[in-house]
């Protein structure tokens, strides 16, 4: 029973790292970024299990926390609520070619990433766009004006 308790803290512990960390970060993933994450599992896994190397041990700690993710992901599904803060709401980052710079702070995007985004989908400036909105799952849609 003890690591079902410590993979529900830890579950939402991580849930809350990358809910502070930022959908946009978390989209792009640097090397450094990967290394981190390796190191934050290997880290995680010794407060989960402690000192019990068993595979019985190992399993209740991932049966935990897949069960888990499978009880957000139906809660989210259930609740707007619930779906806005574990998942987050898609924000927009460009209104009618302006920034809105509250979100750009926001969600700390600069100009210069975002221009690079819209590069990369073969827009040349901000006129060009209708609306540009941060997903949730931190990719950046972009919607042309018309004409």
């Amino acid at each position: 029973m003890d690591i079902v308790l410590r993979a529900t803290v830890l579950y939402f512990f991580i849930v809350f790292v990358t809910r502070v960390v930022g959908r946009r970060e978390l989209s792009s993933l640097s090397p450094l970024d990967l290394i981190l994450l390796i190191i934050l599992g290997d880290a995680i896994q010794q407060g989960l299990t402690q000192d019990d190397y068993s595979v019985t041990g190992a399993m209740i700690a991932v049966g935990t926390i897949a069960g888990l993710q499978v009880a957000s992901s139906y809660v989210s599904f259930r609740s707007k609520g619930a779906a806005k803060v574990l998942e987050g709401l898609p924000m927009v980052l460009i209104d009618r070619g302006e920034m809105v710079e509250g979100n750009m702070h926001r969600e700390r995007i600069s100009e210069d990433e975002l221009a690079g985004e819209m590069r990369s989908q073969q827009i040349g400036s901000f006129a060009e766009v209708e609306w540009a909105i941060l997903e949730s799952n931190g990719t950046i849609s972009f919607i042309k004006k018309s004409g």
